[in-house]
């Protein structure tokens, strides 16, 4: 299922020295876009500065994004569902299903995005067009040609792994957009961590309560642990880790737009050199996790 969402059109043609700055950096004409981006960064949210003024905050960002890659082009984000009972699942699996019971069911049509994911997350999941994926935890949205066969029949079980929005993202040659975002933010790292052939990795099990048309439903969510890490990581995220050595390498094209440090990636590069960094940083690891677990049959990937 995929929610589409429609809403007044903005304005277009705002901000052309933000465009300008986006096409040096080297932004195309048609192609696909995955967008992390502060608005305080950029300068949305402040006066001053030395790169080009934003001028409509979320949507002139937006609106400036549409003009960069022109009617051909795909924009594609991660906007997760904003969920407040999602405490539930740090309790006993059995236990949930009833305290789920008074929660607020993830609707694809209505829920929100994720606040973590900022303003402009939410103000995407409205514009004109822009189609929602229906899943409670991996959730995306995606705005131009390749909307639909970015977000459409996602699956349901590790949701960020093979034919999940990332993956075809990264198929269709997309690239990530940093607009002065955090550098734990790269979601499509989390492909890579779904790819990489390790001894064992840590899951979870998640519930969430689902609307469906024949009322609300507790449903399970098989999947890696996209929240503390496929092991036991010592020392910083490792996402900051690959990203920071990523950069290092001068593959991405780098520049300022607006006020913000910004970054352009290639998608399908970058998965590539995270997979292989998971592989050659966390094997030993992994091989320690599987062993305590031979030792103690109880345990499990869970």
């Amino acid at each position: 299922m995929v929610g589409i969402i429609r809403y007044h059109q903005q304005a277009m043609g705002r901000n052309e020295r933000i465009v300008d700055e986006l096409r040096t950096l080297g932004v195309r004409s048609g192609e696909v876009l995955m967008v992390h981006a502060s608005l305080r960064a950029v300068g949305a949210l402040r006066v001053g500065g030395t790169g080009a003024a934003l001028d409509g905050g979320a949507d002139g960002l937006l609106d400036a994004l549409r003009d960069g890659i022109g009617p051909h082009g795909t924009l594609f984000m991660n906007i997760g569902a904003d969920d407040d009972w999602s405490w539930v699942n740090a309790t006993p699996p059995d236990d949930r299903g009833a305290l789920l019971a008074d929660a607020v069911p993830f609707d694809p049509l209505i829920t929100p995005a994720e606040k973590d994911n900022g303003v402009l997350a939410e103000v995407f999941r409205r514009r004109p067009g822009t189609l929602v994926s229906n899943h409670p935890e991996g959730r995306f949205a995606a705005n131009g040609p390749l909307a639909e066969r970015l977000v459409a029949d996602v699956p349901w079980d590790d949701y960020y792994g093979i034919d999940s929005p990332l993956d075809r993202f990264a198929r269709v040659g997309g690239r990530v957009l940093r607009l002065g975002a955090d550098p734990d933010t790269v979601t499509l790292i989390h492909l890579a961590e779904n790819l990489v052939d390790l001894p064992w990795k840590r899951r979870v099990v998640r519930h969430r309560l689902v609307a469906t048309p024949y009322g609300p439903m507790v449903r399970t969510v098989h999947s890696i642990d996209d929240s503390d890490g496929i092991v036991e990581w010592p020392g910083e995220d490792y996402f900051v880790t690959v990203l920071r050595e990523y950069l290092a390498t001068g593959r991405a094209a780098r520049g300022l737009v607006g006020q913000a440090d910004s970054d352009l990636i290639d998608g399908t590069d970058l998965v590539g050199f995270a997979t292989v960094w998971l592989r050659d940083h966390l094997v030993e690891l992994s091989i320690a996790a599987a062993r305590e677990i031979t030792k103690d049959p109880t345990r499990d990937g869970y």
